[in-house]
């Protein structure tokens, strides 16, 4: 069932994989004792740790069940065979690409034009929508109200099936877009009124949004951001923090990570940072929250950025 202990990077905890999955935990540890899939690995405590491509075959076995197929027929089949049932499966004439309008969006009404324009593979009129709305509502309820959400529910839409990869890539970049032209036509203030923040992920964190949608509530509130981009090593940020002379290093995390991991990485940082230089995190990763680390200011929720922006002006 499990092989001997491995270090923590070798997998996503069972939290995360239901997360991921939409497989509930449970029903993870039935299908290993019945059938034998999934075999998760075991870090130093015990604890299952599963390896990434029994993460994207859980995802197929999902989108399957999703169409009426039983467990004990495709939990024990290989990528290839549970991609062949999926090809199999009868497609919507209107939407060969898509299986967007296969099944109803749950999200709020606002959200819907948004999504099947996405499953339209449309982006002109995704552009357009979203840039209207950002007009129409101000760039600060735009991130909070429009794009957070909607982010999340094309993610769960890629998870359940109802999206492809291409189609999320399409939002993406659309919504990169979109903002960073709010972002760019904002009026530069004669002198800022916040922290130099600098923005980045550490390495196997891809996940860009986030922080581009923190970029764009930080400037509003008159900070300097200094972005880096995705996956920076550990030294290469505290580098960077003394180079630019960054008051804040922002960091953001995603659902995939293990949390003994995260924790490791941010006492690392943490110790190579000046003791001036604050540091705060966010993102979906739930490690971040259940055990706040000293040094390290958790942002649960876009929202939190601006209070903790005034505390940093209070205390400067």
């Amino acid at each position: 069932m499990s092989t001997p202990d491995h270090p923590d990077s070798a997998g996503l905890p069972i939290a995360a994989v239901e997360r991921e999955t939409g497989v509930a935990k449970d029903t993870l540890r039935v299908w290993e004792k019945r059938y034998g899939f999934p075999q998760p690995l075991r870090d130093g405590a015990g604890d299952r740790l599963y390896p990434s491509e029994q993460v994207q075959r859980l995802k197929l076995i999902r989108r399957l069940l999703d169409t009426g197929a039983r467990p004990g027929k495709v939990v024990g089949l290989d990528s290839a065979e549970l991609l062949s049932l999926l090809n199999q499966r009868p497609s919507s004439p209107s939407s060969v690409l898509s299986k967007t309008n296969l099944q109803a969006f749950s999200s709020p009404a606002t959200l819907a034009p948004l999504l099947d324009a996405i499953g339209a593979h449309d982006p002109q009129a995704l552009r357009h929508a979203l840039s209207h709305a950002q007009l129409r509502m101000g760039l600060a309820p735009f991130v909070t109200d429009l794009v957070a959400p909607l982010t999340t529910a094309v993610g769960e839409a890629w998870v359940q099936g109802r999206f492809e990869v291409f189609e999320e890539h399409l939002f993406t970049e659309v919504i990169t877009g979109v903002l960073r032209n709010a972002i760019a036509s904002l009026a530069p203030l004669p002198i800022p009124q916040g922290p130099k923040v600098l923005l980045t992920t550490l390495p196997q964190e891809l996940h860009s949004l986030g922080l581009l949608m923190v970029e764009a509530l930080l400037a509003l509130e008159g900070c300097t951001c200094v972005s880096l981009g995705t996956q920076t090593p550990v030294g290469d940020v505290a580098q960077a923090a003394v180079a630019h002379r960054t008051d804040v290093v922002a960091l953001s995390f995603s659902n995939v990570h293990n949390g003994t991991v995260v924790h490791a990485s941010l006492r690392e940082l943490r110790a190579q940072l000046s003791p001036t230089t604050a540091l705060w995190v966010g993102g979906s990763c739930t490690a971040l929250y259940q055990k706040p680390l000293e040094g390290i200011t958790p942002v649960q929720h876009l929202t939190g950025l601006q209070p903790l922006v005034a505390q940093w002006r209070h205390t400067h």
